[in-house]
């Protein structure tokens, strides 16, 4: 049977990687809390959000390039850490930090990245911000963050939305495991992609870079509930450059947040992987951006899936968008040229969109841009 590999939109990727990909894996990387309610909510309340278009307003020459933090970058999204990406592809965590530093975009590492935060900040050319997990074991967190220090990281990205690890009936059932483990069930699974399963056997299974050694291995059930506000000092503290709290959702914690010092908010649902009930990413950031006022830095994951997805997030109140799962399973799909053609679609959806709204730049994306309700 004949299969069109290309990648014209985000559903193509999914589809693509949902053939390719072993069932656990793909599960792992779709799959989310509870019973996919959040996901739908988020996706609903994102398609419900209408775009005013404009007329005759000469949008020949239009830019898309974003600025974060004071930097330029040539596109107006960044790639949202994500745990384990080489599941996708044995490259993939290379893929993504190369395709950072060549547009000159922010890729967040995260702690449980399968390439160590060393190797990526040099693959994304000083385009990484590290991902940090506080864990019951303080001691694990203070050595990443001295590593991430000394390797030259000037971002930090404290992720405080995991409390405890949402449950994920789809990773359950496929008895998906953190670091990975190989049974009888995982290996018919494999078995039955051998398009996957061959690279992956070549290169070794996935692990987690950051980890292993002095380090010990991760334990992705550990607790951390114990984190609070004073955690957040004690990071701060620790840490001279910038600082992301990542996984903010109630306005009431953004500004305690800001009071604490950090630099910037990020509005998250974690991909609606941790509270199946929680409200539509998109309208948190809309009320903490109401709360803030227009000044303070605000970003945006959780959701996206296209380049309108991206323009209403500007319009709603970010600062700077980053997406997640479509660089997943655009890798998953087709490697380097599945993940170009993802990178382009988002990039030229974004341009589109902005001519179809009578705008030449990402600046000129306002509130107003969204069409009264009918």
């Amino acid at each position: 049977m004949f299969f069109n590999n290309a990648i014209h939109s985000f559903e193509d990727a999914r589809r693509i990687a949902k053939r390719r990909l072993p069932w656990m894996v793909f599960d792992y990387i779709d799959g989310t809390a509870g019973t996919g309610c959040g996901a739908r909510t988020n996706r609903a309340a994102m398609e419900r959000i209408k775009l005013q278009p404009r007329v005759l307003n000469n949008v020949e020459n239009r830019s898309i390039a974003g600025q974060v933090f004071g930097k330029a970058c040539k596109l107006p999204f960044g790639i949202a850490p994500m745990g384990m990406c080489n599941l996708a592809s044995p490259s993939a965590d290379r893929l993504l930090a190369q395709m950072a530093a060549a547009d000159r975009i922010p890729i967040g590492v995260s702690t449980v990245a399968s390439t160590s935060l060393e190797e990526m900040w040099e693959q994304s050319q000083g385009n990484a911000w590290f991902q940090l997990y506080i864990s019951r074991s303080t001691g694990t967190a203070d050595r990443l963050i001295a590593r991430a220090k000394s390797a030259g990281y000037e971002t930090l990205v404290l992720t405080v939305d995991v409390p405890e690890v949402g449950r994920r009936p789809r990773e359950l059932r496929r008895g998906f495991k953190m670091p990975f483990r190989i049974g009888p069930r995982q290996f018919v699974d494999f078995a039955c992609h051998p398009s996957w399963s061959l690279p992956q056997l070549i290169k070794g299974k996935p692990d987690m870079g950051n980890f292993g050694g002095a380090f010990g291995e991760f334990d992705r059930e550990e607790s951390r509930a114990g984190a609070d506000w004073d955690t957040l000092a004690r990071v701060r503290d620790q840490w001279s450059g910038k600082l992301v709290l990542k996984g903010v959702m109630d306005a009431r914690d953004a500004k305690r947040a800001r009071e604490a010092g950090v630099d910037a908010v990020q509005v998250s649902s974690h991909g609606s992987r941790q509270l199946d009930s929680a409200p539509p990413a998109i309208h948190a950031l809309r009320n903490i951006r109401e709360a803030l006022g227009p000044e303070f830095p605000l970003f945006f994951d959780s959701g996206i899936q296209s380049g309108e997805d991206i323009v209403k997030a500007y319009a709603m109140g970010a600062d700077f968008v980053f997406a997640g799962r479509v660089f997943s399973y655009a890798i998953a799909a087709n490697g380097a040229g599945g993940l170009r053609q993802m990178r382009d679609v988002l990039a030229q959806e974004v341009s589109i969109t902005l001519a179809q709204l009578g705008l030449r730049k990402l600046k000129q994306i306002t509130p107003e841009v969204i069409a009264p309700p009918v």
